[in-house]
């Protein structure tokens, strides 16, 4: 006599389970809040963009979630990631921006665009909670502010500068002072930005306060020498992009105790003496561009069985010697470039050597036409 009513009993149930689910989907997913979707319509009317280059922004609207818009993450209705690169704004970003009213912004990417030679507003810093932040390539100009210091969460920061004819600049604050809160950083770059440091002051600013820094570049920030071996303390560095700047000195050799590096850039740099054999010998360095430094010697070593390296650069620099053998070890090989290096051995014998390893080995991608040597012989 019960069993009929037992039946509705468990429909019930499992009808409120049901809705249970959907809602906790929906609070997880999370429509775009309110005053989320007023910020971002009110920073879109803010900005000056061209329609038919915008791939973002000309599709925000507001009766579609500002949660399904392009460029936009959420996370339970809250904005948390805001991607607007290359989206052709030409205008200055206003302090006062609604942008900066979006306080649960994780990542943010304004990459690419014009903001007409501005300066980076020092409220970013109202932005607490980012953890990645690109403002490269965007049309900033100016000191950058001591506000950017004030986010320390920053895992990802991203200030290069190479397209500009008005400089980003670090003099003061100096890089110590920008850099000294920022102990969660991992990848910095400040590619184009004009560093105020003399001597080796950038090096010591950047090992005294970034012990989990694995992204280095600071190509064409006017940096010089001595490359300080304090640089080592940053031990979990894989990338070393130094290019365009004016070491005017050796390359140490402790740059072979650096057990995680995958890549390490000096293209003229004015290296002088000779490139220590060790850091060829790094078991795992993929990429080495020592072009561009004329007066740079060395030789290239015997290469150990199954080398990692598979980019490497020498163009126009002082290297001599023969090719060895045994750069057959290195099965990953897929650019060489030796032009302009007039003291290598130019022999025939030299140039088969190299012809029979690209021809025979089993990585036969690689081109010949990679090595523009000016003496290339007919074989």
């Amino acid at each position: 006599m019960q069993l009929p009513m037992r039946t509705p009993l468990f429909s019930s149930f499992f009808m409120m389970a049901l809705c249970l689910l959907f809602f906790r989907a929906s609070v997880v997913s999370g429509e775009c809040l309110g005053d989320q979707q007023s910020s971002l319509l009110q920073l879109k009317k803010s900005l000056v963009f061209t329609t038919s280059l915008s791939t973002k922004l000309v599709h925000w609207i507001e009766d579609v979630d500002c949660c399904l818009w392009d460029g936009v993450t959420c996370n339970d209705g809250r904005v948390t990631g805001l991607d607007l690169s290359d989206e052709s704004i030409s205008n200055e970003l206003d302090g006062s921006s609604s942008l900066f009213r979006l306080g649960y912004l994780q990542k943010l990417n304004l990459a690419g665009n014009d903001f007409n030679y501005s300066q980076i507003p020092y409220q970013f810093e109202k932005l607490k909670n980012l953890s990645y932040l690109n403002l490269s390539n965007a049309g900033f100009a100016g000191q950058i502010p001591i506000e950017i210091s004030r986010l320390t969460g920053l895992v990802t920061l991203d200030l290069s500068n190479t397209n500009s004819f008005v400089p980003l600049v670090i003099e003061s604050p100096n890089l110590a002072t920008l850099v000294q809160n920022l102990s969660e950083l991992m990848e910095l770059y400040l590619d184009g930005v004009h560093v105020s440091a003399q001597g080796s002051e950038w090096v010591l600013a950047l090992s005294s306060s970034l012990p989990k820094l694995r992204v280095l570049s600071m190509s064409r920030c006017h940096l010089s020498g001595p490359l300080d071996s304090s640089l080592l303390t940053l031990r979990f560095l894989s990338i070393i992009r130094l290019d365009g700047n004016d070491f005017s000195g050796p390359v140490p050799e402790f740059f072979a105790d650096f057990q995680k590096l995958t890549s390490l850039s000096f293209k003229a740099c004015g290296l002088t003496g000779k490139f220590p054999e060790k850091i060829f010998q790094l078991p795992t360095l993929r990429k080495l561009d020592l072009s561009s430094n004329v007066l740079l010697e060395g030789f290239l070593p015997e290469f150990p069985p199954n080398g990692s390296l598979e980019n490497l650069w020498l163009t126009q620099t002082g290297f001599s010697g023969t090719l060895p053998h045994s750069i057959g070890n290195l099965k990953m090989l897929s650019t060489l470039d030796l032009s302009d290096c007039n003291s290598m051995d130019q022999s025939q014998a030299q140039w088969q050597t190299l012809h029979n390893w690209f021809m025979w080995t089993w990585q036969a991608t690689i081109s010949l036409d990679q090595f523009h040597h000016s003496a290339w012989p007919r074989i």
